[in-house]
């Protein structure tokens, strides 16, 4: 009995630990592997060996030590000197291939840039600016040059940009033939062209939109510097901080490094005026007007010459151009051509040749109409009369306005003679309404719209009023009447600015910009400095145009006659304009570089900040014991 008992107790005491072993079996969480690698690839080996001379081999193969991917090998890793035919970039494994389709050229140092495009496969971790040379003949060459491109009007840095050097000095050589060494520039704008050999050359900027690396098509933007540049170098020494943690510094190094020269090359990119004139395809949105869309504005407007329909009238139409004379509607007056789906015409009218030169074309043009489902009518009783129908009559006059604003009148289709008389402009003076006199104009941009203009006055109050069927349309609509209250604001809600400038010795005009780096304001320079009166309270930021030919506007660059586009700089500074303020400001146009200048407030290529991942061990814990418990592991 007693030994029955014993084995009973074992047996019982195996069962309950072969339980505790299933169950810890089954349980195991997957270990979260410690820490994110937080390291880019690492580079082992390749062939040919970095900066190998006289090597002849059409492929190279770069060793890692882990696996990499490479984001868009074709866009992001460029090959110099300049490949004809595509190289084949890819990865493999741990490894960067590069195949390379072209003949070799020989004593030429080739340079594979994988810029950030190359990292590990897990992680994502980027080996930033990682670049590959070697040499077809018995030396490197290893100079190189570095700077900046921004946009020449706004002075945005350009990403994504080609740039090249020529050791042919002879502008045509920008034309006619490719870049000896050529680089791409990143997110900031920056480049460096490595691998130069000693030597004078030019430096170019090519928005390279058919890769042949000249400057061949006119629609391209480019930048060149006026100045030659000759690579150099210079041995130099920085100093390198070790932190023990975000406050406290460990050690400062003194590191030797070589200085390559020069590497503060600004280029300004801009595009040549050049524009090809020709007709988008025509529209009918309406049964009533159909629409002749250019892309660029017409000095005349083309006749049509009916095809399938014959009007009742040689007038049969009214010209409206909109979109500052780049669209030109045409309302039908005939009702007996706007009832047809399908008019067909022929229209002549200016169109670039090869050449760019403007020639007469003439175009068979068809416009349909896509008739919607009419909506079903509620149905009127025997005694209701038929609703009118008014002419459709957007006033814009808001009730608290501003000193420098205008009334704004859109009719949703043509009318006829519209003058002052029709509309009625009253002040208040001494608690009567009078009546104040007043400009109207059209709109030069869009014929459907008029302005009502008067020199306001701080704190005015005034009572515009239109009668009922005073103006009638094209199609025999009248207006409704209306009526509308408004004051123009006190001159303590508004603020001032001035800013003196210093460094401006041409003709110059300032921008003032909002936060979405849109003019709001322009003002003249005089006597070295501008006047801005009467500013909403808000954020603006400037920018001043050397406006060297005094026209009022910014002008592009051209190649051919070695003219830039006009400077334009930016104050770093946000100005702050509050009510009832006066602020006055000095801007050294000069103190700053053009990279630091535009605020990052109002850039719209922001550089992408590289961030290290960090991991939440604890989330991952907890996602990994819920996981646990559905995974049977073997033991």
């Amino acid at each position: 009995m007693k030994h029955t008992y014993i084995r009973n107790s074992l047996r019982l005491l195996y069962g309950v630990l072969l339980l505790v072993i299933i169950y810890s079996c089954a349980n195991q969480g997957t270990p979260n592997g410690g820490p994110y690698d937080e390291e880019p690839p690492k580079f082992i080996s390749s062939t040919p060996l970095p900066n190998q001379t006289n090597y002849k081999g059409q492929k190279i193969e770069i060793l890692f030590d882990e696996l990499i991917q490479i984001e868009s090998p074709s866009e992001n890793v460029i090959v110099t000197p300049p490949q004809r035919e595509l190289p084949v970039i890819r990865a493999a494994g741990r490894r960067a291939v590069v195949e390379l389709k072209d003949s070799l050229k020989p004593n030429t140092t080739y340079t594979i840039d994988f810029t950030n495009s190359l990292a590990d496969n897990n992680e994502k971790n980027v080996y930033e600016n990682f670049s590959f040379a070697f040499s077809t003949g018995e030396s490197i060459d290893t100079l190189e040059v570095s700077g900046i491109l921004l946009n020449a009007e706004n002075l945005e840095p350009m990403p994504g940009i080609t740039v090249g050097l020529h050791s042919d000095l002879a502008d045509s050589a920008f034309l006619k033939e490719p870049f000896v060494r050529t680089s791409r520039t990143n997110d900031r704008g920056q480049f460096t062209i490595r691998n130069i050999a000693s030597g004078t050359y030019r430096i170019y900027a090519l928005n390279d939109v058919n890769r042949d690396y000249r400057f061949d098509q006119p629609g391209e933007e480019i930048a060149f510097l006026d100045s030659l540049i000759v690579p150099t170098f210079e041995f130099a020494t920085r100093q390198d901080t070790v932190w023990k943690d975000s406050l406290t510094v460990d050690t400062i190094h003194t590191v030797a490094f070589t200085r390559f020269l020069p590497d503060n090359i600004e280029l300004r990119l801009f595009k040549e005026q050049f524009i090809r004139q020709y007709m988008v395809r025509p529209e009918r949105p309406d049964e009533k007007y159909f629409t002749l869309r250019f892309n660029a504005p017409l000095d005349t407007v083309p006749i049509p010459v009916p095809l399938n329909f014959t009007p009742a009238e040689n007038e049969w139409y009214f010209v409206q151009q909109t979109e500052g004379g780049a669209s030109v509607n045409y309302w039908l007056m005939d009702s007996t051509v706007w009832k047809r789906d399908t008019l067909q015409m022929q229209v002549t009218y200016p169109k670039s040749d090869s050449l760019n030169i403007l020639q007469p074309q003439t175009d068979t043009v068809r416009v349909v109409l896509r008739r919607r489902p009419e909506p079903k009518k509620k149905k009127r009783k025997d005694d209701e009369p038929e609703p009118i129908v008014f002419l459709n009559m957007q006033v814009d006059v808001p009730s608290s306005m501003d000193l420098f604003d205008t009334v704004s009148v859109t009719f949703s289709e043509p009318v006829l003679e519209l003058d002052t008389a029709m509309f009625h402009l009253e002040q208040m003076v001494d608690s009567l309404w009078e009546p104040a006199s007043f400009v109207l104009f059209p709109d030069t941009a869009n014929s459907l719209n008029f302005f009502l203009n008067r020199t306001w006055k701080y704190g005015e109050e005034y009572r515009l009023t239109i009668d009922s069927a005073v103006i009638h349309s094209l199609y025999g609509k009248w207006n409704n009447t209306f009526t509308a209250d408004f004051k123009i604001k006190k001159e303590e809600e508004y603020g001032h600015l001035y800013i003196n400038l210093i460094g401006v010795d041409t003709p110059a005009f300032v921008e003032l910009l909002n936060s979405s780096d849109a003019p709001v304001r322009k003002a003249t320079m005089k006597d070295g400095g501008v006047l801005f009166m009467d500013l909403k309270p808000d954020k603006y930021y400037a920018r001043i145009i050397l406006d060297t030919n005094g026209n009022g506007k910014w002008d592009t660059g051209k190649y051919a006659d070695k003219r830039q586009p006009e400077t334009v700089y930016y104050s770093p500074k946000m100005y702050q304009i509050m009510q009832n303020w006066q602020v006055e400001e000095t801007w050294d146009i000069h103190a700053a570089p053009f990279a630091k200048q535009k605020p990052l407030e109002i850039t719209k290529n922001k550089p992408k900040e590289v961030t290290k991942k960090k991991r939440n061990y604890k989330d991952e814990s907890q996602r990994d014991n819920s996981n646990s418990g559905n995974v049977s592991l073997p033991f």
